[in-house]
């Protein structure tokens, strides 16, 4: 008879497993993606099967139907964005443009400091004076511009891979489901599976409802500063929706953006006015009735905890990481929360007598 391994080997696997992940991590992200779409999809496909369409059939129509909804988002929000960024690109021109020539004498007047050359005569004059280094510099930037450029050809190749490796996911993720639940030690199957149904219906109902929460905002905080006669309203509405998985972090960064944007923009404090009220009426639509209804307590976490985990998965996988990091944390919840009923129902906690403290993870063994 084979004996179990020890709980040292198995932490040993864990973390050689995260070391395995941590090294794979430029390469994982169109899996990653693939299997969240898989597993958002596979609900839909169950449905379709249990009214008596094949499984490749309903993988196909489930497959169709996300192809066609991201086509369209595409194909709608595509124009207005590239628009928004050439009209951001000539603001931010602007904006540097005003440092140069008006911000920094102004805040030398300001502040007493004797005044210099115009910074751009400067730079002409330090160029002339240190050609060959510029020119070494110049090839420099040129040389981190094109590996910046390969970096971004890698990454639509990934992308590519994400269709594909959805398609395949999907059609075979009850198989594998299945399969993985084999795998498992039978004394531990029961409260393995109910604790992994405890985060599929916590993962299932926060994904769905933060994404609902940040659509919501992103189209709020789009036409409130389309209403306020923002040029860069689309833009800027959108990424604030969209940085609004981290606490409070959307409203930040939308209304000093829109403010900054506005204040060149507009002559007078009548539109920064609007700004504010624009995502004053946001914060207060998501705080008193877009999260408690569409997300409610589904996870359970401190905003704090939430940002750390988002900062830590940055840190630990980058991109990966960031996109991972709430689902994750929601496991991490679940699994603490059955530790710490089993380490109630334990000797050590002392509250029951040591056959309840035995009756943690593993089901009782039949006397037959």
């Amino acid at each position: 008879m084979v004996r179990a391994a020890s709980p040292w080997w198995w932490l040993i696997a864990a973390l050689a497993l995260a070391l395995l992940l941590h090294l794979l991590a430029p390469v994982l992200m169109p899996f990653v993606l693939s299997a969240v779409l898989a597993y958002m999809g596979d609900p839909l496909a169950d449905r379709l099967e249990a009214r008596g369409m094949g499984r490749g059939a309903a993988v196909t129509l489930v497959f169709c139907i996300f192809t066609l909804v991201g086509l369209g988002l595409v194909l709608m929000t595509l124009p207005l964005l590239f628009e928004q960024l050439q009209l951001l690109s000539a603001r931010l021109r602007e904006l540097f443009v005003w440092l140069l020539e008006t911000g920094l004498p102004e805040a030398r007047r300001y502040l007493g400091l004797p005044a210099q050359e115009s910074t751009v005569d400067s730079a002409k004059k330090v160029l002339s004076e240190n050609w060959g280094t510029a020119g070494g510099l110049l090839m420099m930037v040129w040389q981190k511009v094109s590996s910046s450029g390969m970096a971004m050809l890698a990454w639509l190749a990934n992308i590519t891979l994400v269709p594909v490796v959805t398609f395949y996911l999907l059609r075979d993720w009850d198989v594998m489901m299945a399969r993985l639940r084999g795998l498992l030690p039978r004394r531990i199957e029961a409260r393995t599976v109910t604790i992994v149904e405890e985060c599929d219906d916590i993962l299932g109902a926060f994904a769905l409802g933060q994404l609902m929460v940040m659509s919501c905002l992103g189209v709020v905080y789009s036409i409130g500063l389309w209403l306020v006669g923002l040029e860069l309203a689309l833009v800027l509405g959108l990424a604030a929706g969209l940085a609004s998985i981290v606490p409070y972090l959307g409203f930040i960064f939308g209304i000093s953006a829109a403010g900054l944007a506005a204040f060149f923009q507009f002559d007078g404090w009548l539109p920064l006015l609007g700004v504010a009220a624009v995502f004053g009426v946001g914060q207060l639509l998501e705080s008193l009735y877009l999260t408690p209804t569409l997300v409610g307590d589904k996870i359970g976490l401190h905003p704090v905890l939430v940002i750390f985990a988002i900062m830590a998965g940055g840190q630990l996988f980058g991109f990966l990481g960031v996109l991972l990091a709430l689902p994750a944390a929601a496991v991490i919840k679940v699994m603490i929360s059955h530790l710490h009923e089993f380490y109630r129902r334990s000797d050590l906690y002392g509250g029951t007598s040591s056959d309840d403290g035995n009756a943690g993870l593993a089901a009782p063994e039949s006397n037959e």
